[in-house]
Parts: structure tokens; sequence; C-alpha cells
């Protein structure tokens, strides 16, 4: 049995299957967490979401998962000692080895009762099997409106990521090329 929204769940169920390619994690923030400025440590929510999202990818693809890159990571504000911090994960999009498990973090102050949305990011992780090689992860198919937009996003996402990779190459070239370009 597992827990889903407090609710017993037998993970054969068609129900607890279909939600495979979700995760929930929370973490009270404590002092041990914190940077000089006593806030969280930003390295420590960087080591959370990377587990909260190879978590959420091997527990899909039923394979060890590793990460092959993050997008995005923006801390957007402050995440303060003493808060409840939610790791909301989810599988958004799947390719033949690879899926991107997109991690949103609240925060809630447990005293004033107020919850923020502090972060958002996108990894790509990539299935793993006993030999130490890429292997196929069962496609996923959005199945609601919210997972459709994620789907679309992912999918954007992805061609960013392919265009990137173009003009990284091309500066690399240019560079060994000796060649020297100012922008217009």
């Amino acid at each position: 049995m597992t827990m889903h929204g407090g609710t017993p769940t037998d993970p054969a169920s068609d129900d607890a299957a279909d939600r495979l390619h979700q995760l929930s994690m929370t973490i009270l923030m404590t002092p041990d967490m914190s940077n000089f400025a006593g806030n969280v440590h930003g390295g420590i929510l960087l080591k959370y979401l990377d587990q909260v999202a190879y978590t959420c990818a091997t527990r899909y693809a039923r394979t060890y998962a590793v990460t092959l890159s993050v997008d995005q990571v923006v801390f957007r504000e402050p995440i303060h000692v003493g808060e409840l911090v939610t790791f909301d994960a989810s599988v958004n999009r799947t390719g033949r080895t690879s899926m991107e498990v997109g991690v949103r973090v609240t925060t809630q102050d447990l005293v004033r009762q107020t919850v923020r949305h502090t972060n958002s990011s996108y990894f790509t992780m990539v299935a793993i099997g006993a030999d130490g090689r890429p292997v196929r992860v069962p496609p996923w198919q959005p199945q609601t409106a919210e997972e459709r937009r994620r789907n679309l996003a992912a999918e954007r996402r992805s061609e960013l990521r392919r265009e990137i990779d173009r003009v990284t190459a091309e500066i690399k070239q240019t560079a060994q090329d000796g060649e020297v370009t100012s922008p217009s």
C-alpha cells in the first residue's frame, strides 16, 4: 500500500498506475539548511529538486533514472527557515529513453498560513538499464487539459534546447576558427 493525497491506494490498481507520473514531497526547512543571509541555501534546494525529479522519473519508468539536464532554475523568492516546502513533480513528456519532469516548489509559512510559489524547474531524465545504458520508457499520454498544456510546453522547451545546442556549436566552431564577430 502507498499513500496518495492521504488515501491508501493499491499500486497495482489502474488509478494508482495512472498517477505514477506524479509525485509530491514535503520537507520542513531547518536551521542547518540556511545560508549566510539566514535563508535556505540554494544548493539545498537544488539537491531536493534533483531528488524529487529522480524519484518521479524512476517510479514512472520503473528503472533507475539519471539527470541529463536542468532548465530554468530561477529562485523567484527566498525560502525561509521554518517554512514547509512542497515539491510537486510530474512527467510532462516522454521521449524514447528520456522524460521531462517538471517540479513546482511552494512554501507554506506555518504561523501566518500563507503559501507562496517560489520556484519551478524542468529536468530531463534518462532511464538507465542494469547494464548502465539508456532504455526505453513507457510512452506517456496526457489525460487532462493541464497535462496537455504541460506536454506542449515541454515539447517547446525540447525544441529550444535543440536550438541552444545548435547555436552553442556554432559559437564553439567560430571560436576554434579564430573568428571574432560583434553583435549587430
